[in-house]
């Protein structure tokens, strides 16, 4: 093909492989300041008293803007395909910190 045929909006993203595992997380903090956002993605474990930062993720606010529009974009089709997501604003901010869970024992 022709370069000046080629679409300009072409993006090559190589995805590591330890990337591509992904990170989980149950919790995520946001804080901004004047020139950025950033995210913060927590895993709390049961009986675990101190939950850690797994991942930060840093944004300009045009950058957070999309992020948003985007997720926004991608729950609407979610929702389309697998029903409403309950959006329970009774819940407290944070997922209980015990999970409902008995303490090990050894």
């Amino acid at each position: 093909m022709d370069d000046s045929k080629k679409p300009q909006n072409q993006l090559n993203i190589e995805l590591p492989e330890e990337v591509a595992e992904g990170v989980y997380s149950n919790l995520a903090i946001i804080s901004h300041s004047h020139s950025e956002f950033v995210i913060d993605f927590i895993r709390m474990v049961p009986n675990v008293p101190k939950a850690k930062v797994k991942s930060r993720i840093i944004l300009t606010p045009q950058h957070a803007k999309r992020l948003l529009r985007a997720l926004s974009e991608n729950l609407h089709k979610y929702e389309s395909q697998f029903g409403l997501l309950d959006d329970d604003v009774d819940q407290p901010p944070f997922p209980p910190m015990n999970f409902s869970t008995p303490k090990a024992q050894a």
